[in-house]
């Protein structure tokens, strides 16, 4: 006899319908089959719990793929607000990258000015001037050697202080004023002489001019002897600005000189140098007083 089973023409226990819906086992004095109403208690507990742990995991998945759409939607918005033009927060960033960069003012700082400039012409270079301002102290040290400065001398007869061809050079071209100092050292002398005119233009004229007969005449004096009046030396000529300078270097004993004196071409070297660079700082003092004012 199989518990569970009902007569002939009986429907069989459905585990799945609720008991008032089940067939009436209480007339036929019939008995459950207790095993089947267990397994199908079993079977609906199971069922029950694959229904709770495949809800929990499709709500886990919901959760992450919710995660994972907001990251997305936050990284997609800030490219999306920069496009549109606001980036995180409230701050407004430009709608249009391609237009052109904000301009600004130039600024007001003058440009520098050019020492040369103030000394090229007789109205901007204004500066006192004299020979013992172009060529200060009593002595000038160039690297390890030592001149003695000796005799100045001024004028503005510019005429009286040259020779052979350079009086016609100098009156020709309008020199206003003279000016010559004289340097030794161990039997070596050197004049310089710088001419002044109201013009660079007129300066560079003159240097143009001279020639190998363009001579200032040497300046003896304060224990320097006459030199460079009958014997051969070197003579030297430049211009810078509206200064043109002559150098005149010889031997104080009156012996000529040759290509072979290096002492005397040395010395006539260090006090030309000298020259230009006294008359390029000439001009950079009145440049940066007038940039002070």
């Amino acid at each position: 006899m199989s518990y569970g089973q009902g007569g002939q023409g009986e429907p069989p226990w459905d585990p799945w319908k609720p008991g008032s819906q089940q067939p009436d086992w209480g007339s036929g004095n019939r008995t459950p089959d207790w095993a089947a109403l267990a397994e199908a208690s079993e079977t609906r507990n199971r069922r029950r719990r694959l229904l709770v742990i495949g809800g929990s995991a499709i709500a886990t998945l919901a959760v992450g793929a919710a995660v994972a759409m907001a990251v997305v939607s936050s990284n997609g918005g800030n490219t999306a607000s920069n496009q549109s033009g606001k980036g995180p927060g409230t701050a407004a960033v430009p709608s249009d990258t391609t237009a052109p960069a904000p301009s600004f003012a130039p600024t007001s700082a003058p440009p520098p000015l050019d020492p040369k400039d103030f000394i090229s012409s007789a109205k901007k270079d204004t500066a006192p001037l004299s020979p013992d301002i172009l060529f200060p102290g009593s002595q000038l040290t160039v690297g390890n050697r030592v001149y003695r400065k000796g005799p100045t001398d001024s004028t503005t007869k510019c005429a009286t202080g040259v020779q052979r061809t350079l009086p016609k050079v100098l009156t020709d071209n309008g020199c206003t004023r003279l000016m010559r100092v004289t340097y030794s050292k161990d039997g070596v002398a050197v004049t310089v002489g710088v001419a002044v005119f109201d013009t660079a233009a007129q300066a560079a004229k003159a240097r143009a001019q001279a020639d190998t007969k363009s001579i200032i005449i040497s300046l003896p004096g304060q224990d320097v002897p006459t030199f460079c009046r009958k014997s051969v030396c070197r003579s030297t000529t430049n211009s810078y600005g509206r200064y043109t300078y002559f150098t005149l270097a010889g031997f104080t004993n009156g012996k000529d000189v040759t290509t072979k004196s290096a002492e005397v071409f040395t010395t006539g070297d260090d006090l030309a140098e000298f020259t230009f660079r006294q008359i390029r700082r000439r001009g950079e003092a009145q440049a940066s007083s007038a940039a002070n004012r």
